[in-house]
């Protein structure tokens, strides 16, 4: 039965095995459904398996190699066929800039190298300084809600719509050659509804920001409705999925994520990259310490990579080896990319039987003018001798990320690394003469006669590539999460409604939901494959010791009528906008609606500062402990930033709950040992009606 690609079938599936319960796999080995794809050299792969394939695992033996590339023509025409694909969404010139947007960073709104908490004030060239290391990227996903959607009734429209100047820096990234994408959480089912279905306020949304693209958040693809309404919004916005497309819907997808990939030790070929040489996608796990086998699967497929080196609150920062083979592959696809979408494209063809030996491959790109040899070194010690077989090797061949002329030597091929080689076929299949040379003869021939290609492209190139060092280093960037100390509130006595902690080392258990947010600073998953439950979003425990000095803690939590007595009094004003002072609250009400900096500002007015979550904990122990009605959340004097993310954790719970998806904020009302890490935002984004405050005092020594 034909389908055509233009009919779009229902996206929501009764069983998605990449969904699958990973309880019975080890987490550090891949699942099968990520594991590479055997392609029949004779016979015919079932479709059900070969449509929705993530990478055709290369043979082991290179004697097989011509068979197995006979069979991806094959599958890719046999494959076409069936769903009479035509390809004509990727020959629309306004989405034309997706087949060449190989580098995207996936970014946190509120990343500190974007966003200046201090100043309150996005801060674009801070960003691109600060991530300078990767090469830039051609795209950013400005993620927003999650993990903090949930805390209230907001919805994931609003968490972009209420941030001001948002559409400005869109645009200001825009002008300095970046697509710009936001995201989509089909999950979000529980807060506000829009005044609109979720596809039309999504095509709503993409035109008043002037975004390019939408990411589909847990979505290898969009449903009709939402396909049709964003091909239908001011600009068609570009799409792309998360994890593997299927073939009929790579005709309005024009991107994917190649998540959770797991290649073949000859490096393989990526499903709907090979279906579709326009389809780029973006390799990444997000959980790694090591990317050099994504970045050397992308660099063999001439696809991109997705860079995320912060998951949701947790730094999950690249090594400086994996930033520098970025950089290489990004300048190659970069200044050749016409190569690598147009080209002929052979894969695993052209290396010479030594490098083979030592586990290097390459895979041939080809056009009229040039010849494109995509290496990579899987072994752990650099390669150093012949890239090219004899058949390929012949002519004047130049390192492209090296910056200079492949000389009798050959090539470095760095451990765990890349290299592409470029021949300019306009300089034929000889080696020019050196004339300069004492006594030279029109017989002569050597590399050295040939100083400069002739491109100018290309020697911009080879002028870069020369000028930037491969870095070898492969540990990881730690960075700690420091805790903000708050100042002294010294007092000789407790005041009246208050619970007193005595000065002492404490033994807590602290307990929190496992999210991806982790609790501290740690990550709560490394070189992991999909964490799905039950190890995701199980309940935890922790034991930690804690010293405490002689401390008071309220009994009660702030209340609108106190805190409006202090605006008054103080004519205190936020650094971003009033929107505390619209709550309706009822005088006697925990006052909510104030971000952690308004928090403290009270505190510093009535000569107290806020609980840190333990001395909260310790507090809430006590029978004399009060909690005002609804309950609330309370901030508590715990903001930690590693530079990167800042955070603070919340305890208490509050009677709002979101309710339909795990991937909501917690809610509800929790014991007093149950933390919530929360990532602070900026410009009264983290102010919440479900979110409050008590105080504290530290005491004098009794003795």
């Amino acid at each position: 039965m034909s389908h055509r690609s233009d009919v779009l079938p229902v996206a929501d599936l009764v069983h998605d095995p990449d969904e699958a319960n990973t309880n019975e796999f080890d987490p550090l080995v891949p699942r099968p459904i990520d594991r590479a794809t055997e392609l029949p050299l004779t016979g015919v792969l079932d479709e059900a398996v070969g449509d929705i394939a993530k990478i055709f695992a290369a043979p082991a033996d290179p004697a097989d190699w011509p068979a197995w590339r006979e069979a991806l023509a094959a599958w890719r025409a046999d494959a076409r066929r069936r769903i009479d694909y035509s390809g004509a969404a990727y020959d629309d010139v306004t989405s034309r800039w997706t087949q060449h947007c190989a580098s995207v960073a996936l970014v946190w709104l509120w990343d500190e190298r974007l966003f200046d908490a201090e100043a309150q004030r996005f801060d674009v060239q801070r960003f691109v300084d600060a991530t300078a290391d990767f090469g830039g990227f051609d795209g950013v996903v400005l993620w927003h809600a999650y993990p903090v959607i949930g805390i209230d009734d907001r919805n994931q429209f609003d968490y972009y719509r209420d941030v001001p100047g948002l559409g400005e820096l869109i645009a200001e990234f825009q002008r300095r050659g970046m697509r710009v994408f936001i995201d989509y959480n089909p999950w979000d089912t529980g807060t506000r509804r829009a005044d609109h279905d979720d596809a039309a306020e999504l095509a709503l949304i993409v035109d008043e920001l002037g975004v390019d693209g939408v990411f589909l958040d847990t979505m290898k693809e969009g449903d009709r409705a939402l396909v049709r309404a964003l091909r239908e919004s001011s600009l068609p916005r570009a799409l792309e999925g998360e994890s593997r497309v299927p073939n009929v819907r790579i005709e309005d997808h024009q991107l994917s994520w190649a998540q959770w990939f797991d290649d073949s030790e000859a490096p393989g070929v990526m499903r709907a990259h090979w279906f579709e040489r326009r389809h780029m996608m973006h390799s990444t796990r997000r959980w790694n310490r090591d990317h050099s086998s994504e970045l050397q699967s992308a660099f063999m497929n001439g696809t991109g990579m997705l860079v995320w080196d912060t998951v949701f609150g947790v730094w999950v920062g690249w090594n400086a080896r994996d930033r520098s083979t970025l950089r290489r592959m990004l300048r190659v696809q970069r200044a050749l990319g016409d190569v690598f979408v147009g080209g002929d494209w052979v894969p695993l063809d052209g290396a010479s039987g030594h490098a083979l030996d030592h586990g290097v491959y390459a895979s041939r790109w080809s056009t009229d003018e040039l010849d494109v040899y995509t290496l990579v070194n899987r072994s752990v010690a650099d390669y150093t001798g012949p890239a090219l077989s004899a058949e390929h090797g012949s002519g004047v061949l130049w390192d492209a990320t090296a910056g200079r002329i492949v000389g009798p030597e050959g090539v470095v091929v760095p451990a765990r690394g890349v290299t592409a080689i470029v021949r300019e076929k306009a300089r034929g299949l000889t080696t020019a003469p050196d004339t300069t040379a004492p006594d030279a003869t029109p017989q002569d021939a050597t590399t050295t006669a040939v100083t400069e290609p002739n491109s100018d492209l290309l020697r911009g190139l080879l002028a870069e590539a020369a000028a930037d060092a491969p870095s070898a280093d492969s540990s990881f960037p730690a960075r700690e999460a420091v805790r903000r100390i708050p100042a002294a509130a010294l007092l000789a006595a407790a005041p009246a409604d208050s619970v007193v902690i005595d000065a002492a080392t404490h033994e807590l258990v602290v307990r929190f939901r496992r999210r991806e947010t982790g609790l501290y600073g740690e990550a709560p998953y490394v070189e992991e494959w999909k964490p799905l439950p039950p190890r995701l979003h199980d309940d935890r425990s922790l034991e930690v010791t804690v010293e405490t000095g002689r401390v008071a803690v309220a009994r009660r939590e702030v209340t609108r009528a106190e805190f409006d007595r202090f605006v008054v009094d103080t004519g205190y004003a936020p650094a971003s906008d009033n929107r505390f002072l619209l709550a309706a609250q009822a005088d006697g009400d925990a006052v909510t609606c104030v971000d952690l900096d308004d928090a403290r500002a009270y505190a510093a007015w009535a000569g107290a500062r806020l609980p840190t979550e333990f001395e909260w904990q310790l507090a809430a122990s006590d029978g004399a402990f009060e909690r005002a009605e609804p309950w609330v959340w309370n901030w508590t004097e715990s903001e930690h930033s590693d530079g990167v993310t800042r955070f603070a954790q919340l305890k208490g719970g509050a009677d709002y709950e979101a309710q339909g998806s795990d991937w909501y904020v917690d809610g509800g009302r929790r014991e007093p040992e149950f933390c919530l890490k929360y990532l602070l935002t900026g410009l009264g984004i983290s102010r919440s009606p479900n979110i409050g405050f008590r105080l504290a005092w530290d005491l004098e020594d009794e003795s």
